[in-house]
């Protein structure tokens, strides 16, 4: 089997992050009570939180949690003491609720300060093949 190349900005690719933040809202469990894929570049996603907070994951930075304020699918979510969870772009959606604890605490890989992975520019970096791997999840 060969390797699938999504061509940038199709539906397609646009959808490819979904898979991921799907499989994390499964593993947050009851702490999740909703979810919704943001505007693009960087392609982003943002989970609502029990108890007021929300998680946002983008393309660049991974995932941070913080109070949320604002946004939709059409419109950047905004957080207010937003801390980034660390552990690159794509964590185990199994590891996402420790991290997200330890963010709450301030202890952990969390940080205020935004880390930048990639950018949302580069096509052909391998992002989207690891992508890919969540979407033959969704397939099985």
């Amino acid at each position: 089997m060969g390797v699938k190349h999504v061509e940038p900005y199709t539906e397609e690719w646009r959808g490819q992050p979904s898979f991921y933040v799907s499989r994390v809202v499964e593993a947050l469990g009851a702490q999740a009570t909703g979810w919704w894929a943001g505007p693009c570049d960087p392609r982003a996603a943002t989970i609502l939180l029990t108890g007021g907070e929300a998680l946002v994951w983008d393309e660049e930075s991974g995932w941070r949690r913080g109070r949320y304020v604002s946004g939709d699918r059409e419109r950047c979510t905004v957080l207010t003491e937003p801390r980034y969870l660390g552990g690159g772009l794509l964590p185990s959606p199994e590891r996402v609720p420790a991290a997200v604890e330890d963010a709450r605490a301030g202890v952990g890989n969390s940080t205020a300060w935004r880390p930048c992975y990639r950018s949302y520019r580069h096509y052909r970096d391998g992002f989207d093949l690891a992508l890919n791997h969540y979407l033959a999840y969704a397939d099985a």
